[in-house]
């Protein structure tokens, strides 16, 4: 489907976009050292005939020009055709677990995967109680790997707020 969309966007005017690149002046070369100049000049008044060699156009290499013909093709792509062979399995899916998911219109998440509420809600549990939240009860819960949950557990932590009061300072008493 990607590749159906890139093309055509590739594609679009493309006739259009090649008239106006072909119409475009042409560069001018780039300026020749005086030198060159001298011996350029030097041949071609030496061999006149080289001019008009270079300005004669070609009726044989004209002919076989306008006899070349060319149709291409888009190539059958490499992903097409090992999708076509093999069927994919259909995804298991599990209900989330709590009520915060008709917020984010969460219908179903795949099992080995969790939703953002539910690894803030795991997190917190686990650092809240850690003796009845242990990884193992976690990844039965959530039907995850357990190498995944002991990864989440040691390198992700819930954003903790702690406010502290001035040591030196009198605080400000609210009204």
């Amino acid at each position: 489907m990607g590749a159906a969309v890139i093309r055509a966007i590739r594609n679009f005017n493309l006739e259009n976009r090649a008239e106006r690149e072909i119409s475009k002046m042409k560069p001018s070369p780039a300026p020749r050292h005086p030198s060159t100049k001298n011996l350029l000049r030097e041949q071609m008044s030496s061999h006149p005939e080289i001019k008009g060699e270079i300005a004669r156009k070609d009726d044989k290499l004209l002919s076989l020009l306008k006899d070349v013909y060319v149709d291409s093709k888009d190539p059958v792509s490499f992903v097409q055709v090992k999708d076509a062979g093999t069927p994919q399995k259909p995804k298991e899916f599990r209900l989330p677990k709590d009520h915060h998911s008709d917020m984010m219109n969460v219908k179903n998440i795949p099992k080995g995967k969790i939703s953002i509420v539910e690894a803030l809600t795991l997190l917190n549990n686990h650092k809240l109680y850690p003796d009845t939240w242990t990884a193992e009860k976690i990844a039965e819960e959530y039907h995850l790997e357990q190498q995944d949950v002991n990864s989440l557990l040691k390198y992700f932590v819930t954003f903790e707020v702690k406010i502290l009061p001035p040591e030196g300072k009198k605080a400000i008493q609210s009204k």
